[in-house]
């Protein structure tokens, strides 16, 4: 049965785009609007970018970086940072505005945008309607419309199938008949052709888009009763008593013609009931896998009244369960059936020009929106970001030789799903980070599997790409330790660099230590693991070793760049220098000096207003589950659902476009409130709060190979049950001694220490942990 808290519903239908229902099969993607008189179904392919800069290349410049780095030394900022961007920083970016009134470039970035595909209309006959209702069951992943139309009682179901992978609308009026019409449209676009073709088995809608890629859309129709008849690219249907439309999209991006990727123009040759029992079963492999049960008093309330309560002051704080399970199910219907990671819009948008090109951000966006895939029992969807960022690697090793003299690879700012490594940012793109931040995502995956196939074949492969790279971009300091420069802390900006720019290049910027020091650790263990590159591991050891530390600042505040600069928005949006925090885990509890310095600047990024975007926000709430401080990560979770969401719980960046991001960062938080495992030691609740004194979940994933399961009961665990995928000691901090039992009921031997609990556990065997 689907509770409250796992399914949104309304009395009204979307009065705009995003406030639809999003469905999706990870290739396919539609936000259903819920129209009464007409119904719009916004459709979308996850491979539909225009495809004009597909083949866009790098330039050389490397010549040019001794003179950047000298300019650097000099402490010559601004005059850097011209240098930097004009060698490295490409040709897209920034107009003069207000904030930059020199201007940067007004050149558009090579960036391909991505598409609609065009939109699905259904359009009934009938006069008033009552007893509206929409929603969206999560654990069904069904969004149905229903009312009352002159006594018939009308209902619309749509599926996005996930053993089909079609979107699938029926329409039906509980056997009385109904008469309305269908086609397919799309928003006017100078630079986009289209032809339509219509018969009484359905819609096809063909385009191209100059200079790019083409694509189709084509709609299945089978009707129960009554007749169908074309009309002006529209078929028109009178008196049925059901209708089936089965829409699929093809686009030519692999070299293949769009209608091959679609197939025949016609309907599952199966039942409603045998079709839905079928996605069913599917969706809950996918979604199924974790259950987080908080018995809480939620009301039944739609979800946009809810929204309202809890931006009026009543508490709620189920709403939050809901937006975790809204996050996992946003997940699902990204990329199940996909090749393609959730972009800035995950798979759903209906802008020919959205904003940010609804790109790929490598700063933040792309990763936050795969951190909850791990611990969340969702990992399976990171093989779409690998191959994602596998395909990147041969123009990046390009790219890092051309733009740097280095080898390895160079991954961009912001790019899109071409696999091409050039920059396009302007003003923000002279960063180096982005490929190793993408490679903490396979160590991951590695730490949470522990496959040391997966490590050997994949991730080791492309963390070792990475670790060249700074073999050769980090160069000897005048202090003798390592240099990075240009560094730059995305996408901040610091006194004294000038005001052209909207980002400030320095020198040793505490994220590049972080995501340097991050990487090479990563590539010296896995060496270790795989007995392989003894050489490569004695040099990156000793750079290791050499590379700049962190430092904290006058005010107790971990420094952003390698000196104390005053911020030029010290509540920038942007927590880049607290990497080590979270998502890394270079800054724990055992580092207390850097710890209480990531805590004071956290605080004065928020008293600085920071966290002013969804994204930034979800972050936010992230600091304070790892931070322990469960109240604290509530109170911001509920913030971004309340400040940065629509009705339909779509995350938003000001002043109101949709991003998925903080959605996925959001989900993110509330895996971390229930259980954190950075360096393979498993810590129960660390972050629960007060509003969550009892409840349940069931598969967590954890680092080490675990999967966990957790109760509690007045804010204390009362059990927990793990299992190992391989024979190994698991560790779990605690201050109090713990008593295991194996699956049998026998006690196990535990050490106990001042704050570690250790005992050995056999693969595939259930462990029980009570205090």
């Amino acid at each position: 049965m689907t509770t409250t808290n796992e399914r949104l519903w309304y009395r009204r239908p979307a009065s705009e785009w995003m406030e639809g229902l999003p469905v999706g099969t990870g290739r396919l993607a539609g936000m259903v609007m819920g129209g009464v008189k007409r119904e719009r179904i916004a459709l979308n392919h996850e491979w539909l970018w225009r495809g004009i800069y597909r083949k866009r290349d790098v330039w050389d410049s490397a010549e040019k970086l001794p003179a950047v780095r000298q300019l650097l030394l000099e402490a010559r900022w601004e005059e850097a940072a011209q240098a930097a961007n004009d060698a490295f920083g490409g040709v897209g970016g920034i107009s003069g505005t207000p904030a930059y009134p020199g201007g940067v470039s007004a050149t558009p970035a090579r960036v391909d945008p991505y598409q609609p595909a065009g939109d699905l209309y259904i359009e009934l006959n009938h006069g008033y309607t009552h007893e509206y209702r929409r929603e969206l069951d999560l654990q069904t992943g069904q969004v149905t419309v229903s009312y009352r139309a002159e006594g018939k009682p009308i209902l619309r179901e749509t599926i996005a199938h996930l053993t089909e992978d079609r979107l699938l609308t029926r329409i039906t009026a509980d056997g009385q008949t109904f008469s309305g019409a269908i086609w397919l449209d799309r928003v006017f676009d100078p630079q986009c052709t289209l032809k339509f073709t219509t018969t009484a088995d359905g819609l096809v809608m063909e385009g191209r888009f100059q200079g790019g890629i083409a694509f189709r859309v084509q709609a299945a129709v089978q009707v129960i009763g009554g007749t169908v008849t074309v009309r002006n690219h529209r078929l028109e249907i009178v008196d049925a008593t059901a209708c089936l439309i089965s829409v699929d999209i093809g686009t030519s991006a692999k070299g293949n013609p769009p209608a091959e990727e679609c197939g025949p123009l016609a309907v599952p040759d199966a039942p409603w009931e045998e079709l839905v029992q079928r996605h069913r079963e599917e969706y809950n492999r996918h979604y199924g896998g974790l259950e987080l049960t908080l018995p809480l008093d939620s009301p039944e309330a739609p979800t946009d009244e809810r929204m309202i309560a809890v931006r009026n002051g009543t508490p709620d704080p189920g709403l939050a369960l809901l937006y975790f399970n809204y996050g996992r199910y946003l997940i699902c219907a990204s990329c199940a059936c996909g090749e393609l990671p959730p972009s800035l819009q995950g798979k759903w948008n209906e802008d020919l020009h959205p904003a940010w090109e609804s790109d790929y951000h490598n700063d933040i966006n792309l990763q936050m929106c795969c951190w909850p895939m791990e611990a969340g029992a969702l990992q399976a969807y990171t093989e779409a970001l690998f191959r994602h960022e596998e395909k990147f690697v041969p123009h990046g090793r390009q790219a890092a030789r051309r733009l740097y003299g280095c080898r390895g690879i160079y991954f961009p700012i912001q790019t899109d799903a071409w696999g091409r490594a050039t920059p396009e940012s302007y003003g923000w793109a002279v960063w180096i980070g982005a490929a190793a931040w993408l490679g903490q995502h396979f160590w991951w995956h590695y730490e949470y599997s522990q496959d040391l196939e997966f490590l050997a074949q994949r991730a080791y492969p492309f963390i070792k790409e990475v670790a060249l790279f700074y073999e050769d971009y980090l160069v000897d300091g005048p202090d003798g330790r390592l240099l990075i420069a240009p560094s730059q802390s995305p996408e901040n900006r610091f006194v004294g660099s000038g005001d052209r720019f909207p980002v400030s290049i320095g020198i040793n910027a505490a994220m590049d230590i972080q995501l340097a020091r991050e990487i090479l650790t990563h590539a010296v263990r896995a060496t270790e693991l795989l007995g392989v590159d003894v050489v490569k591991c004695r040099i990156w050891k000793r750079m290791l070793e050499r590379l700049p530390e962190l430092k904290i600042g006058s005010l107790g505040q971990l420094l952003e760049w390698d000196r104390e600069f005053a911020e030029v928005e010290p509540g920038h949006r942007h927590f880049s220098h607290l990497y080590g925090l979270f998502p890394g885990d270079q800054i724990t509890p055992e580092t207390p000096a850097l710890w209480n310095a990531a805590r004071r600047s956290l605080e004065r990024r928020l008293e600085n207003f920071g966290g002013h975007t969804g994204w930034s926000r979800a972050w936010t709430a992230c600091f304070f589950a790892r931070l322990g401080e469960g109240d604290e990560a509530l109170h911001h979770l509920t913030d971004l659902i309340t400040d940065f969401a629509t009705d339909t719980l779509l995350d938003l960046h000001p002043p109101r476009i949709f991003q998925i991001d903080g959605n996925l960062g959001g989900t993110a938080a509330v895996l971390e409130m229930l259980l954190q495992s950075y360096h393979e030691q498993l810590h129960f609740l660390p972050a629960l709060p007060a509003a969550w004194p009892a409840g349940h979940v069931r598969g967590l994933r954890a680092r080490g190979g675990y999967t966990v399961e957790l109760t509690w009961a007045n804010g204390v665990l009362t059990a927990a049950r793990l299992q190992a995928n391989r024979d190994r000691i698991c560790e779990i901090r605690t201050t109090l001694p713990l008593q295991v039992t194996d699956a049998t009921g026998n006690p196990v031997a535990v050490n106990h220490t001042a704050d570690i609990d250790a005992f050995p556990v056999r693969a595939g065997e259930w462990y029980t942990v009570e205090n």
